[in-house]
C-alpha cells in the first residue's frame, strides 16, 4: 500500500544505487544500532538544520509525535503532517513528518531521512520502505535509521552509503519470568491480540488498580489521552501490542511479555530475536538502564534469546520485500503485469499479496468497472483507489466493493457526491457501543479521512477533512473514557502506590455501618464477625499491607463488635456443620473443646491479632453461657428428670448415667429392674431396654442434630451430616463407629438400627417366643429397613436365635417349613463371649449324654416331625 501514486520519473527515479542523476552527490548515511540510541532525535536535529526536509516514520502515531515535536521548535507555520488519513500543510511549510507510505516524493527539500528502515524486510510493508530506500533522496543529505540487521543490504544496494553505528545509551538486562501481579512499578506488559490486552487490563485494575492501553488501532488522539495517563503516573501500568517497539518514546521500565508469538496476517508464528529486542528495547530510556522478560502464562526465554537480546546481536537480513515501482498505466492488464514484474536483484523478493493489487485484480475482471477503464488516466485512477487502505480488516469483499464505488463516482461525476460523503461519514457520528465497535468506527473513520485526503476526490476537500476529524475526535473522546472507566481505578492505583512506598502509616482509614473497611476512601476489605477480610483485588502481599493500613480503624471497631457480640441475642450464635466450632454473624469465632462431659463443651476463642485477652475472656464466658442454654433448651427432658430426682437415692444414679450419655446408656451384664422400679422409671419418660436405657424424647429430630454436635466435640472430632430421622437402619460404616455407638445405632450384624426402634422390635418379639419359637414375621423387614434376604443375619445381629429348616423330602408336598425365630434373653453385649452349651456343662461339672449333646431320638417317635420343624440336629 501507498499513499501516493508510483510511476516512473520523479527527482529520485534515477538514482536508485545506480550512482547517477541530479542527486548523486548528495551524502547518504545509515544510521544503524539498536532502541535507545538516540537515532531519531538525531534525525529530528539534521532535518531541522537544513532549509527543508521530509522525515518518513512506520506509524501514523510517531508522525504525529515528532511533528508536535517539530511545530514547538519551528512553529505550526513551518512544519507540515502528512499520513493516509491527515494532512496538515501550510503553504510556507518546510519540514514535513509523514507515514512512509504518504512521503511526498515530488518535492524537492535538502534533507530525507526514513526510520525504522529494517521494515524493507516486512512481507507486508516491506516494498514501500526498499522503495524509498533505493529512490528516496535529499538534495544535500539523506539518512536511514534502523537496526544493525540491515547493515549488509544497505552497503550492497546503497553504493556510497556511509554506515555509522550508535551504540545503546542504557544497559538493556533480562530479568527471567516474573508474575503478573508483581510487576514492578512503571512496567510495560505487551501482547499481541485484543483479548489478551483486555484480559491482562482487567486483571491489572482489580490486583493493582488499573493501566493504560496502547494498540495500533487507537487513534492518535486516543494514544496520546492513554499514554497521558501513564506517563502522569495515575496508573504505573501499560499494556500494549507490538506497536510500542516502533520508537514510541515512553517513561517505562521494564517489559513483560505476556506472549513470544504473534499472528502475522497468514499465521501464528514465533517472534524472532530482532522482534523481541525491538519491544524489549522500549525499556530505560536515555542513560536509565531497562529490564526485560516474561509473565503470565507465557514460557521463559531461552538464556540464548535472552543474551542475544541483551548484547543486540542478531542474524542479519538477508532479504528485502520489493514491488516494481515502474508501472505500465496503459491497461489494467499492462499495470498488473508490471505490479507482478520479478525483482532485478537477488536480495529482493516478492513479499505477501498487498490489498490494493488483490483489489485491482478483483476490479480488473469486474464487468461493470473493466468497460470504464479505457485510457492510461482511468488506469491510473483505478490504481489509485485500489490503493485505499483497508483499515477495517472485514475479511470479505467489502472493501473491494467500496473501492469499486469510489472509482465509479469519480470517472462518472468527476467527484464523489457529498451527499455520500455525508452517509458515510454520518454514522460514524454514533458513538455508543463497546469499545470493540468503537475501534471498529474508528478504523471505518480513518478510510474516510484518506478518501477526503485525496487531492481532487471531493469537492470542498477542507470541509469534509474537518467533518471526519470531528467524527475521530470524538470517537476517540468516547473510547478513551470507556478504556478508563473499564480498565482504570484511580483511587486503588494511589492507594497502592502509597503502600508500595511505605506510606501505610499516614493513609486515612474507617469501617462504615455495613462493616466495609475503607482505606483513603478506596474499600479494600470488610470486618465478618471479628475478622478483617482483604478485598478480592489484592494478593497475599498486598492484603498484608492493606491489613496494616487499615489496623487503626479495625482496632477502634473491634472493641464496638466485641461490645455487640456480648449483648447480642442468643439466636445470632449457632454451631458450624461439623459441629466443632461456633458462628456469630456467619463467621467462626470459637473452636469447642472437650469439657467435664458431654453436656458441658469448653468454647476456645480462635487466634485472632485484634483481640486482647481481656476481650478473649468476656467472649467466651458469653458463649459458655450461650452453650449451656442451647444444652438445656435441646435437651429439656433430660434435665426435668435430673431435677425430678435429685432428692431420690435410688434414681439418681440411673439418670446420672444417662446424663453422662446425653439420654442413652448401655445395660450393664446382669443388670436387672423390678416391675416398681421399671414402672417409676417409665414415669420419668425413662425405657428399660434389652440393651440400653433411653429416653424416648432425646431421640426426637430436634435435639439429635445437638446430640451429635456435643457427641462428636467429646470425640474431638468433626460431625458428618447426619440422617434423616425417617431412617430406621444404616450400613456399617455410614457414620464413624464411635459416634454410631455413642449416638444409638445398635449394631445388628450387616446393618446398624436405630435404638427405640430395635428395642421396642425386641420387646415385641421376646413377649412373642417367650414359650417357643415363631415363624419370621411377614412384614418385618420393612419395619427394620432391611431388605429380605439380609433379616436372618439381621437377627442374629440382635440377639435372635435363627433356625432353618430342613430341605424337604422328594417324596413329600405342601408349602415348605418357614424360618423360625426365638429371642435369646441375655444382653446383646455378653453374647459373643457365650462358651458352648457343651463347654458350660463341663465348666459346671454337669454330665454330658451318651453320644454328644442330647440323647439320640428315635426314627418313630412322635416328636420327630416336631424335631424337623423345629430344626433341631
Amino acid at each position: 500500500m501507498t499513499g501516493v501514486p508510483s510511476g516512473p520519473g520523479g527527482p529520485y527515479r534515477t538514482v536508485a544505487g545506480h550512482g547517477s542523476g541530479p542527486y548523486s552527490d548528495t551524502k547518504i548515511r545509515a544510521v544503524l544500532g539498536p532502541t535507545n540510541t538516540g537515532k531519531t532525535h538525531l534525525a529530528i536535529e539534521r532535518l531541522l538544520a537544513h532549509s527543508s526536509g521530509i522525515i518518513g516514520f512506520p506509524l501514523r502515531l510517531l508522525a504525529r509525535e515528532n511533528y508536535d515535536r517539530m511545530v514547538a521548535r519551528k512553529g505550526a507555520h513551518a512544519v507540515a503532517l502528512i499520513t493516509g488519513e491527515e494532512k496538515i500543510i501550510p503553504p510556507r511549510a518546510r519540514w514535513f513528518s509523514c507515514t512512509v507510505e504518504a512521503m511526498p516524493l515530488d518535492r524537492r527539500v535538502e534533507f530525507v531521512a526514513v526510520d525504522e528502515i529494517q521494515l524493507c524486510a516486512d512481507p507486508d510493508r516491506g516494498h514501500i520502505f526498499t522503495d524509498r530506500l533505493l529512490h528516496a533522496r535529499g538534495t544535500a543529505e539523506t539518512m536511514f535509521l534502523g537496526a544493525d540487521t540491515i547493515r549488509n543490504l544497505i552497503c550492497r544496494l546503497v553504493p556510497g552509503v556511509e554506515v555509522e553505528h550508535r551504540p545503546r545509551l542504557s544497559q538493556l538486562t533480562h530479568a527471567g519470568a516474573c508474575k503478573l501481579t508483581r510487576l514492578p512499578p512503571r512496567s510495560a506488559i505487551v501482547a499481541f491480540s485484543a483479548a489478551e490486552v483486555y484480559a491482562i487490563a482487567e486483571l491489572l485494575r482489580r490486583r493493582r488498580g488499573g493501566c493504560a492501553i496502547v494498540m495500533g488501532q487507537l487513534s492518535p488522539r486516543t494514544r496520546n489521552a492513554q499514554v497521558a495517563l501513564y506517563q502522569e503516573k495515575e496508573v504505573d501500568y501499560l499494556v500494549a501490542t507490538d506497536a510500542i517497539g516502533m520508537g514510541l518514546n515512553m517513561d517505562v521500565n521494564h517489559v513483560a511479555f505476556a506472549s513470544l508469538s504473534k499472528f502475522d496476517g497468514t499465521r501464528v508464528r514465533p517472534l524472532n530475536a530482532g522482534e523481541i529486542a525491538q519491544v524489549a528495547g522500549r525499556a530505560g530510556r536515555g542513560l536509565r538502564d531497562g529490564t526485560f522478560g516474561t509473565t503470565g502464562t507465557c514460557p521463559p526465554l531461552h538464556e540464548e534469546l535472552a543474551e542475544a537480546v541483551e548484547q543486540h546481536r542478531f542474524d542479519p537480513l538477508t532479504r528485502l520485500s520489493w514491488r516494481n515501482s515502474a508501472l505500465d498505466f496503459s491497461s489494467p492488464d499492462a499495470l498488473l503485469s508490471s505490479l507482478n514484474q520479478p525483482s532485478p536483484r537477488p536480495e529482493l523478493t516478492a513479499g505477501h499479496e498487498a490489498s490494493d493489487m488483490l483489489a485491482l485484480a478483483a476490479l480488473a475482471a469486474n464487468t461493470e468497472i473493466r468497460p470504464l477503464v479505457r485510457s492510461r488516466a482511468a488506469t491510473r485512477l483505478l490504481w489509485e483507489s485500489c490503493q485505499i487502505p483497508d483499515f477495517r480488516k472485514l475479511g470479505d469483499d467489502s472493501h473491494i466493493r467500496l473501492c469499486g464505488r469510489i472509482f465509479t463516482h469519480i470517472i462518472h461525476d468527476g467527484r464523489i457526491p457529498a451527499a455520500w460523503m455525508e452517509k458515510q461519514i454520518g454514522y460514524f457520528f454514533h458513538t455508543e457501543g463497546t469499545i470493540d465497535s468503537l475501534m471498529q468506527r474508528l478504523a471505518g473513520i480513518r478510510v474516510c479521512s484518506y478518501i477526503a485526503s485525496r487531492t481532487g476526490w471531493v469537492a470542498n476537500a477542507e470541509h469534509w477533512q474537518a467533518r471526519t476529524r470531528e467524527a475521530e475526535d470524538r470517537l476517540s473522546d468516547i473510547l478513551h473514557e470507556q478504556l478508563t472507566a473499564r480498565f482504570v481505578d484511580r483511587r486503588a492505583t494511589s492507594l497502592i502506590r502509597r503502600l508500595d512506598e511505605g506510606g501505610h502509616d499516614a493513609l486515612l482509614s474507617a469501617v462504615t455501618a455495613q462493616g466495609n473497611v475503607v482505606v483513603e476512601g478506596h474499600e479494600v476489605g470488610r470486618i465478618a464477625g471479628l475478622d478483617l477480610i482483604a478485598g478480592e483485588h489484592t494478593d497475599a502481599d498486598d492484603a498484608r499491607l492493606l491489613m496494616r493500613a487499615a489496623r487503626r480503624a479495625v482496632r477502634s471497631e473491634i472493641p464496638r463488635r466485641v461490645a455487640l457480640l456480648v449483648q447480642d441475642e442468643d439466636r445470632h450464635f449457632t454451631f458450624s456443620p461439623d459441629g466443632l466450632h461456633v458462628l456469630w454473624q456467619g463467621m467462626p469465632i470459637a473452636r469447642l473443646q472437650p469439657g467435664a462431659d458431654i453436656l458441658t463443651p469448653r468454647p476456645q476463642v480462635l487466634d485472632n491479632p485484634l483481640l486482647d485477652n481481656a476481650q478473649r475472656e468476656r467472649i467466651r464466658n458469653r458463649l459458655q453461657e450461650w452453650l449451656g442454654r442451647t444444652v438445656r433448651e435441646h435437651l429439656a427432658p433430660l434435665f426435668a428428670v435430673r431435677a425430678a430426682v435429685a432428692s431420690t437415692p435410688s434414681l439418681r444414679g440411673i439418670v446420672h448415667r444417662l446424663h453422662e450419655g446425653a439420654g442413652v446408656a448401655p445395660l450393664h451384664r446382669g443388670e436387672r429392674y423390678g416391675a416398681e422400679m421399671v414402672r417409676r422409671l417409665r414415669g420419668l419418660g425413662i425405657r428399660i431396654g434389652h440393651y440400653s436405657l433411653f429416653m424416648p424424647a432425646i431421640l426426637k429430630e430436634r435435639p439429635m442434630q445437638l446430640r451429635g454436635w456435643l457427641v462428636a466435640i467429646s470425640l474431638n472430632m468433626p460431625c458428618p451430616p447426619l440422617p434423616a430421622m425417617s431412617r430406621i437402619s444404616l450400613p456399617p460404616d455410614a457414620l464413624p463407629t464411635p459416634l454410631m455407638d455413642r449416638m444409638g445405632w445398635l449394631d445388628a450384624g450387616p446393618v446398624r438400627i436405630r435404638l427405640d426402634i430395635a428395642e421396642k422390635f425386641i420387646l415385641e418379639l421376646a413377649r412373642m417366643t417367650r414359650r417357643a419359637p415363631i415363624p419370621l414375621p411377614p412384614l418385618l423387614a420393612s419395619r427394620l429397613g432391611v431388605r429380605r434376604e439380609a433379616l436372618p443375619a439381621v437377627m442374629k445381629g440382635l440377639n435372635m436365635r435363627v433356625y432353618h429348616p430342613r430341605p424337604m423330602p422328594a417324596d413329600h408336598y405342601g408349602p415348605p417349613p418357614p424360618v423360625m425365630v426365638r429371642f435369646l434373653p441375655e444382653p446383646m453385649a455378653e453374647k459373643k463371649g457365650k462358651p458352648p452349651r457343651a463347654e458350660k456343662r463341663k465348666a459346671t461339672g454337669q454330665p454330658t449324654p451318651k453320644g454328644g449333646g442330647r440323647p439320640a431320638r428315635r426314627s418313630d417317635s412322635p416328636f420327630a416331625a416336631l424335631a424337623a420343624l423345629l430344626n433341631r440336629p
